[in-house]
């Protein structure tokens, strides 16, 4: 199984499977447009921009599960990240990434990955701190903690990578460079 095996919907409604990305390198990220990560918007649309070329997409999915910070609509989401950011990437619609309502794509992608843990930043403090809180165990499970969680895919759908948001922009560049 790899995620070419998925079939997800465009935000108007259209199932697209994700066979149609085959022989791509594939940046799957779950995003909101309130969030204090949604300034990377500008940093994927520049990677994208550098390396589309190359054969990278990005896959844009946004998730109102994390402090209800993606509360709009497919349309009113997009119109806001293509006037604030503008995103030429392929955004699709809102969907759940944890619990019993999570899309399969993103049941495979945390079922095969493991958290790869905050980096050692303010922000990395602030949602370890806040997660402790919540529970002490939250490092062992493979669930999406936060908005612009992302998921490296190889040119044959296999996860390479996974970025928690806190990992540099540049950590996410060269990785993705590196296996284009």
């Amino acid at each position: 199984m790899s995620v070419y095996d998925f079939t997800v919907n465009d935000r108007k409604g259209n199932e697209i499977p994700l066979s149609n990305y085959k022989g791509k390198v594939l940046l799957i990220v779950n995003t909101a447009t309130g969030c204090g990560f949604t300034p990377q918007y500008k940093e994927l649309q520049e990677i994208y921009a550098d390396h589309q070329k190359d054969g990278l997409e990005i896959l844009d999915f946004p998730c109102n599960q994390f402090g209800n910070q993606a509360p709009g609509s497919n349309d009113e989401i997009h119109t806001f990240c293509t006037g604030r950011f503008g995103i030429t990437f392929p955004q699709f619609g809102k969907i759940e990434v944890n619990g019993p309502a999570a899309h399969p794509l993103y049941a495979y992608l945390t079922g095969n990955s493991t958290f790869a843990g905050f980096d050692d930043n303010e922000m990395g403090h602030l949602l370890d701190d806040m997660f402790s809180k919540a529970d002490p165990d939250y490092k062992k499970t493979s669930s999406i903690k936060w908005n612009f969680t992302k998921f490296l895919i190889d040119r044959n759908g296999e996860i390479v990578a996974r970025f928690e948001p806190t990992t540099s922009m540049d950590t996410v560049r060269e990785k993705t460079e590196a296996i284009l």
